[in-house]
C-alpha cells in the first residue's frame, strides 16, 4: 500500500474520531439541557416561598433561578434603571427599580417592559406604584460579569444597561452594597390589560437543538465512512 493511501486512511480515521466525538458531546449536552429544562419547569411550578427562604437557598446553594418568591416592599420609583430589551417583537426597556423591604434592605426588582419611546415615566401616567406593594416574582441569579464580548458596555451615566450588572445598577440607584440582596427578582404578578410596565416577561424557554446537532455530526461521520469504504474496497480496473 502506498504512503499516500496510508495517509488517506489515517486522515479518515482522525476525521471519524472527531465527528463521532462531536456527536457524542452533543448527546451529552442534550441530556444536560433536558435536565435543565425539567428543573426550571419544576421550580416554576412550586409554591412561592417567602423571601428569607430564598435568601437562605442562595446562601447555601448559590442558585435561586426561577424559584417563585412572594414579598412586600416600597418601590423606590425615583431610582429606575433602564435595561435595553425586547418583548413580543417590540424594542424597549425592562424597568429595574430598587424595592425597599421592611427591614431597610433593598432588592433590585425587574418591574417589566415598556416600549422604547416610553422610557420616561412622565410619558406613561399611572405606571408608578404608590405605597407598599405585594409582589409575586421569580428569583433570578446575578451574572458573574458581561456575558459576551459582543455585548456593549453598560453606560451608567446615561442610565442605559445592556447586561444585568446587579452591583452596578444598585450603585447607580444609590443603594449601598451592605443593604443589597444578592439576586434579582422579576415581577411575575398577573399582567393587567393595558398596564405598564408589562409584567411576566421573563424568558423561560431554552433552545434545545442538541439532538439535531448530534444527528448532523453522526451523519457526517457515516458519510465519511461510506466514502472511505468505497475508495478502499473498490476494485482496481484492469489495464
Amino acid at each position: 500500500m502506498s504512503g499516500t493511501r496510508w495517509g488517506l486512511h489515517v486522515a479518515t480515521l482522525i476525521g471519524l474520531a472527531i465527528l463521532i466525538s462531536l456527536g457524542t458531546w452533543q448527546v451529552k449536552r442534550l441530556a444536560w439541557k433536558e435536565g435543565l429544562i425539567a428543573s426550571i419547569q419544576t421550580r416554576m411550578a412550586s409554591a412561592p416561598e417567602p423571601l428569607p427562604a430564598v435568601e437562605a437557598r442562595f446562601k447555601t446553594e448559590g442558585d435561586v433561578d426561577y424559584y417563585p418568591v412572594a414579598f412586600s416592599g416600597l418601590v423606590l420609583k425615583d431610582h429606575e434603571q433602564y435595561f435595553l430589551s425586547t418583548f413580543d417583537g417590540q424594542s424597549g426597556w425592562n424597568i429595574y427599580a430598587p424595592l425597599q423591604l421592611a427591614d431597610g434592605r433593598v432588592l433590585m426588582l425587574n418591574r417589566g417592559f415598556v416600549p422604547y419611546e416610553l422610557r420616561d415615566p412622565s410619558k406613561r401616567p399611572g405606571s408608578q406604584p404608590e405605597g407598599v406593594q405585594t409582589i409575586s416574582g421569580l428569583a433570578r441569579n446575578p451574572l458573574n460579569g458581561k456575558p459576551s464580548s459582543i455585548v456593549p458596555d453598560n453606560d451608567p451615566k446615561s442610565n442605559t444597561w445592556y447586561w444585568k450588572d446587579l452591583s452596578g445598577m444598585a450603585a447607580s440607584a444609590g443603594i449601598a452594597p451592605d443593604r443589597l440582596l444578592p439576586f434579582f427578582v422579576d415581577d411575575w404578578s398577573d399582567a393587567k390589560a393595558g398596564a405598564l410596565p408589562v409584567t411576566r416577561t421573563t424568558i423561560v424557554s431554552r433552545p434545545n437543538n442538541h439532538l439535531q446537532y448530534a444527528f448532523t455530526w453522526y451523519g457526517l461521520a457515516a458519510a465519511l465512512a461510506g466514502v472511505w469504504g468505497v475508495m478502499t474496497f473498490r476494485k482496481t480496473p484492469a489495464v
